[in-house]
């Protein structure tokens, strides 16, 4: 899971964080330049790794997470590269709130149903993306880019993700 230095969302974290690891997943949180995040609610987790140590095959998938912060993400050349890197090794790609347009300014979203917080939707579209407006949203392609709307729906993104991740292989 890839959190901002800070003010992330914390129920867009935590709650999905505690999904993947009740199902039986280990989390690894990675972001830049910091040992300690704190989100926007207060909460505080400690980063286990620095943005560029994340080698993605080493992964189920790769999350952004939303809030505030994330737009530090949006031009940040290894997000953007870890995003792309994610997808080119047919890994699972999450991002909730403001976070999917990390995903749509590299690239990733053009052609494919996506959905973000309402302040970030005009600028999916303008990246190509078809934006649903749904809470969550799973691109119907190849089931690799999840995209949810806000804290709200980060339950229900937190178990899309466990979905897809436990779903076999065709």
């Amino acid at each position: 899971m890839v959190i901002a230095p800070h003010d992330f969302r914390d129920e867009e974290f935590f709650q999905p964080k505690d999904i993947f690891e009740k199902a039986g997943f280990a989390v690894v949180i990675a972001s830049k330049g910091v040992k300690t995040s704190k989100g926007v609610m207060g909460g505080i987790t400690p980063v286990d790794k620095e943005l560029d140590q994340i080698n993605v095959n080493d992964y189920g998938g790769v999350i952004f997470v939303g809030g505030p912060g994330s737009a530090v993400y949006f031009h940040d050349q290894e997000a953007l590269n870890l995003a792309k890197m994610t997808l080119q090794n047919q890994k699972l790609l999450g991002a909730i709130c403001i976070a999917p347009s990390i995903l749509a300014n590299a690239g990733l979203l053009e052609g494919k149903k996506a959905t973000c917080f309402s302040s970030e939707a005009e600028h999916l579209k303008a990246k190509g993306a078809v934006y649903t407006g749904q809470d969550v949203t799973i691109d119907d392609e190849d089931d690799k880019i999840v995209t949810a709307f806000g804290p709200q729906a980060a339950q229900k993104f937190g178990q899309t993700i466990v979905n897809l991740l436990k779903k076999p292989l065709a």
